[in-house]
């Protein structure tokens, strides 16, 4: 069975998504100051369509973070 993409509507790429959702979670940074950076790199999104990131796929990074930091304190010990 293969795994559906959860980027497959969006038009925007999964990178981009994926940088402003962390660019909001990791640093203290309002949406407004996440639109502004992403503006400046030339990338138009409101802060609104960057919190709809953040609550659809805020849940599946954060899981993959600590999926990837118990592999690594298993390879570790």
């Amino acid at each position: 069975m293969t795994k559906r993409s959860p980027f497959k509507y969006f038009k925007t790429s999964p990178e981009i998504i994926r940088l402003a959702v962390m660019l909001y979670v990791r640093f203290p940074l309002s949406l407004r100051n996440v639109e502004d950076l992403l503006h400046e790199r030339g990338i138009d999104v409101s802060h609104e369509t960057i919190r709809f990131w953040w609550n659809r796929f805020g849940p599946m990074f954060a899981s993959e973070i600590r999926r990837r930091r118990v592999q690594q304190l298993r390879a570790f010990s």
